[in-house]
C-alpha cells in the first residue's frame, strides 16, 4: 500500500466513523445573495480605494473549514466560507466589490469570465494591482457577459501549496439576464474542490487513454524522459462538506433542479454522474448552448462551468458523485434525497465510462473565415529544476513579448496543438471564443472561456478581438500556469 492509499484509507475511516449510517450527504447548496442595489454611481470601470460601502465586501483571511466531523483543515478564504459568498448582479449593472485583505502577503481576485478592463481583471500580468497586505483595494466594473462566472485568487503559487488555487479562495458569481426564463423549480451551486495537496509522482485524474482516441499531435518518438512532479489530493468535497457530512439535497419528485456546477480545482479534471438519472446540459462556461443534450457524465475541467437541468424521476436516495472510486470515496460527492424516502440508503450505480463530447451541444452552421490563424504549440520538459517539469508555448516559457498581438474588431483562428501526454484546460482572459473543432471534429455555436485540450489532442477555437488591453492565456492547472504555461496577448 502507498502513501496516497494509506492516507485515503485513513481517512475514509473517520469519515466513516462521523457518518454513522451509509447515507452520506453533501454540502449545503449555496443560498442566493438579497439582489444588490443599483449602483447609480457615473465613475468609468476602475480599481481604486475610496470612502462609502460597495455593494460587496470580500475579507481574505485565514480560516477553518470542517469538511467533516474530525475532519478539520486551515486554509485562506473570503468572509469565513467555502466557498466564498454568492455574489449575484443582473447584467449591464454598475457593481462595486471592496476587497480586504486581512493576511500577510498581496493577493489578486480574478473575475473568471467577465468582460472587464485589464486593470480590474486581478491580474498581475495585466497590471492589476494588488490587494496589499492588510490592505484593501475596490473593483468597479459593469457586470457583464450574462451566466456562471466565478471568483477566485491569482495568485502564484509555485512550490508553495498554502497560496493561489490550493487554499479555499474561490466563489461563485451570478449574472442573471432579464431573458432566462427560469424553467427550473430549484438551483443550486455546487463546486468541486480537493484538499491538503502535496507533491507526488502519480497524476490522479488522468483515465486511460481510449485506443480509439484520435491523437493528432502524438510524436513519432515519445519522450522517455521520466515526468516530473504532480499535485494529489487526500481529500474532496462539494463546496464544504465531505461524502458523509453535512446536510442532503433534497428534493421532490417531478422537480427540475438547475445545477451550476463549478470545477474549483487547482489540478485535477473530474467526471460526475447522478445514480438514475441524466443531465440536460444547458449552458457551458455559464453561455447558452445551441443544443442541450442529454448525457450520462459530465467532465469538468479547473476552471469550467457547466449548467444541467436534472428532471427527478426516480424516487429514492441517489449519490451524485465522481466516477472515480477513491475520489468519492475520499469526499467527491453528495446525496440527492426525494421526499419521503430518508430512510433508504443511499446508492451509487457504477456509470458506463461515457465519452465527454463538447461538439455535441453545437451545431454544423460554418464559420465565417477567420483574419488571421495563430498557430499555438504547447510541450511539456519533464523533471526540471526541482522535479518540476516546465511548459513551452511555441518553444519558450512565459513571457512572450509581443509575439500574440490583436487588432481591435478582427477575428482570429487560434489552433491549440498539445504535445504532451496531459490533458490541458485552457483559459483565456476578459472574452469567450467559438468552439470550430476538436481532434478534427467540427462544431459551430459552442462559446467558452475555458476549454480542455485532450492529451496528445488538438482543438481550434475563434475569438474576435473586442476587449482591448492585456489578455493572458494559460492552463487552468495551477502548477502548469506557474511553470511557463502563459502567454499575453497584446493589442495594436
Amino acid at each position: 500500500m502507498n502513501r496516497r492509499d494509506l492516507v485515503r484509507l485513513g481517512w475514509a475511516t473517520v469519515i466513516g466513523a462521523g457518518a454513522g449510517r451509509l447515507v452520506p450527504a453533501l454540502a449545503e447548496p449555496l443560498s442566493p445573495a438579497p439582489e444588490p442595489p443599483q449602483n447609480s454611481m457615473a465613475t468609468p470601470s476602475h480599481l481604486k480605494v475610496s470612502a462609502g460601502a460597495g455593494d460587496f465586501t470580500l475579507q481574505i483571511a485565514p480560516m477553518m473549514v470542517e469538511l467533516a466531523p474530525q475532519v478539520v483543515i486551515s486554509t485562506i478564504g473570503y468572509n469565513n466560507k467555502v466557498p466564498g459568498p454568492l455574489l449575484r448582479m443582473r447584467e449591464g449593472q454598475r457593481v462595486t466589490i471592496d476587497v480586504v485583505n486581512d493576511t500577510d502577503v498581496p493577493e489578486y481576485v480574478h473575475w473568471h469570465g467577465l468582460f472587464v478592463p485589464s486593470e480590474v481583471d486581478g491580474v498581475e500580468e495585466e497590471g492589476t494591482p494588488p490587494v496589499p497586505p492588510h490592505g484593501q483595494q475596490r473593483y468597479q466594473f459593469v457586470a457583464k457577459p450574462a451566466g456562471s462566472r466565478w471568483y477566485h485568487s491569482h495568485t502564484a503559487a509555485m512550490m508553495d501549496l498554502h497560496r493561489g488555487a490550493y487554499t479555499g479562495q474561490f466563489g461563485f458569481l451570478m449574472i442573471d439576464s432579464a431573458h432566462d426564463p427560469g424553467r427550473y423549480d430549484q438551483e443550486v451551486f455546487l463546486a468541486l474542490r480537493e484538499w491538503e495537496p502535496y507533491f507526488t509522482t502519480m497524476d490522479q485524474d488522468e483515465g486511460a487513454p481510449d485506443p480509439n482516441d484520435p491523437m493528432p499531435e502524438k510524436p513519432t518518438t515519445p519522450d522517455t524522459r521520466p515526468a516530473g512532479l504532480e499535485v494529489g489530493a487526500p481529500l474532496y468535497s462539494i463546496n464544504d462538506k465531505m461524502l458523509g457530512a453535512g446536510e442532503p439535497l433534497r428534493v421532490q419528485a417531478g422537480q427540475r433542479i438547475l445545477m451550476r456546477l463549478l470545477n474549483a480545482s487547482a489540478a485535477q479534471i473530474h467526471r460526475l454522474a447522478l445514480s438514475a438519472h441524466k443531465f440536460l446540459v444547458v449552458a457551458l462556461d455559464g453561455n447558452p448552448v445551441p443544443s442541450p443534450q442529454l448525457v450520462s457524465v459530465i467532465e469538468i475541467a479547473p476552471g469550467e462551468r457547466v449548467d444541467a437541468i436534472v428532471e427527478m424521476n426516480q424516487p429514492g436516495v441517489w449519490i451524485l458523485g465522481e466516477l472515480r472510486d477513491t475520489a468519492r470515496v475520499s469526499g467527491m460527492g453528495i446525496v440527492v434525497e426525494y421526499a419521503n424516502q430518508q430512510k433508504q440508503r443511499a446508492t451509487w450505480l457504477p456509470r458506463p465510462n461515457e465519452r465527454w463530447d463538447y461538439t455535441i451541444f453545437g451545431t454544423s452552421e460554418p464559420h465565417p473565415p477567420p483574419d488571421q490563424t495563430i498557430d499555438m504549440v504547447f510541450e511539456k520538459v519533464p523533471g526540471g529544476p526541482h522535479g518540476m517539469d516546465h511548459w513551452l508555448v511555441n518553444g519558450k516559457e512565459y513571457p512572450h513579448e509581443r509575439e500574440f498581438v490583436l487588432r481591435h474588431g478582427k477575428r482570429y483562428r487560434l489552433v491549440f496543438h498539445n504535445r504532451s501526454d496531459d490533458s490541458h484546460p485552457l483559459h483565456l482572459h476578459r472574452h469567450n471564443f467559438e468552439l470550430v473543432e476538436l481532434n478534427g471534429k467540427p462544431t459551430a455555436g459552442i462559446k467558452k472561456d475555458t476549454v480542455i485540450v485532450p492529451a496528445y489532442g488538438r482543438a481550434t477555437v475563434d475569438l474576435v478581438a473586442n476587449q482591448p488591453g492585456l489578455t493572458l492565456f494559460h492552463c487552468h492547472i495551477q502548477m502548469h500556469m506557474d511553470f511557463g504555461f502563459m502567454a499575453l496577448f497584446r493589442y495594436a
